[in-house]
């Protein structure tokens, strides 16, 4: 599915003759027209306003809080696509918003009265949605880890059955009985290496002088695949670190001398054990990454109310007269349909913004400077209107 970019615009009623919100949204509408989105109501609740100073520190507040909301939606969705094994198909349908898409939750929304009431202080809310989606993050990539863990224990397991010699488990490849235990002698110890197919007249013509006390012809052939032959050569055991360090030098496997009680038997149930988990995992997994993807997303598009909402006092004043709306378009229209508002609304942004020769409007940065500096915004850059740009893919 490609991605869609979203605006968020909010404008001063007074854009309309009638200086009403519904005529002010037919104006928005009238400027970015169907050839490069399309622009729907977006209803804010009225919060609790507090003082100039408090409103410009949750300005800022609301701008941080808005970036963090954004990467854990995007860690969730690149987290189900690893998981989905990059199906874009599939993915679609995991990354909804109550079971709802993205784009059909944008163009319904409604503030979440219940979660978040409209009623407490803008800190408070901004506190909850910051915990909310702190928690998010926390028990996705608690599950991810899980399942990322289990999924490396079980390819191991895995490669224990099915890899060569030089990695596949040797539980049903070696009799224990045939190989010297540690506690058979005081003194000696039998060391497995796996030697590569091509090296096995290097390793016979020379295992035995590569560290001191290997006992002389003591290599036997314990088992032999197509691309390594497995030895089982004996050393003091005071020296035994040494062998193993040159043996890797020479590029021999070390295997480890452990083998699974119960043998293969064991090996196998261990195996269906953790395959089972794996599946199991797997789908805790899927369901904690929607329900997430979800969660994020819903306290992102209430961060970005807030953030609206804020910006339109510090910006248009009080008594509060706007009307927001939500423009969808895409990467490709978002360009044009930004510049319409800019020609449509540029007047808004009073000296900040001038005119070239031939009547577009340019930025003067010094002037735009000074009057976000008195607003507090402006994380995206100076616009004349309460402006916001995002996708979530």
């Amino acid at each position: 599915m490609p991605p869609h970019t979203f605006f968020l615009v909010s404008l001063p009623t007074s854009i309309s003759p009638a200086d009403s919100a519904p005529e002010a949204l037919t104006t928005l509408r009238s400027a970015v027209t169907t050839d490069y989105g399309t622009t729907y109501p977006f209803e804010i609740p009225t919060f609790k306003i507090g003082t100039l100073d408090t409103l410009v520190q949750q300005a800022d507040d609301l701008a941080k809080l808005e970036l963090g909301c954004k990467a854990v939606v995007d860690k969730v969705a690149d987290s189900l696509r690893t998981l989905l094994d990059n199906d874009e198909a599939k993915l679609a349908e995991q990354k909804v918003v109550n079971d709802r898409s993205v784009d059909a939750y944008l163009q319904s929304f409604q503030w979440n009265k219940v979660k978040y009431r409209a009623d407490k202080p803008i800190g408070e809310l901004l506190d909850t949605l910051s915990k909310e989606i702190a928690a998010v993050d926390n028990d996705v990539k608690a599950k991810f880890t899980q399942y990322n863990q289990t999924k490396t224990s079980l390819a191991q397991l895995q490669r224990g059955n099915t890899g060569n010699l030089s990695q596949k488990s040797l539980t049903s490849v070696v009799d224990p009985s045939r190989v010297l235990q540690e506690a058979d002698s005081e003194y000696l110890q039998q060391q497995l290496v796996a030697v590569p197919s091509t090296l096995t007249k290097d390793f016979l013509k020379s295992y035995e002088s590569i560290s001191p006390m290997v006992v002389p012809r003591s290599a036997q052939l314990l088992a032999k695949d197509d691309e390594f032959g497995l030895y089982a050569v004996t050393t003091f055991k005071k020296h035994a670190p040494e062998f193993l360090h040159k043996c890797r030098e020479h590029r021999w496997t070390p295997r480890d001398m452990k083998f699974t009680d119960g043998g293969r038997e064991a090996e196998a149930e261990e195996l269906r054990k953790t395959e089972k988990l794996e599946r199991r995992v797997w789908g805790e997994a899927l369901r904690l990454g929607r329900t997430g993807h979800s969660d994020a997303v819903m306290a992102w598009v209430h961060v970005l109310t807030l953030r609206v909402f804020v910006e339109t006092v510090l910006r248009y004043g009080l008594p509060l007269a706007y009307v927001c709306g939500i423009v969808k378009t895409d990467p490709k229209r978002a360009k044009k349909a930004k510049a319409a508002l800019d020609a449509r609304f540029a007047d808004l942004g009073g000296n900040a913004l001038s005119r070239d020769k031939k009547g577009k409007p340019i930025k003067d940065d010094q002037a735009g400077m000074q009057e976000m500096a008195g607003m507090g915004g402006g994380d995206q850059g100076f616009e004349p209107f309460v402006f916001y740009q995002f996708e979530i893919v």
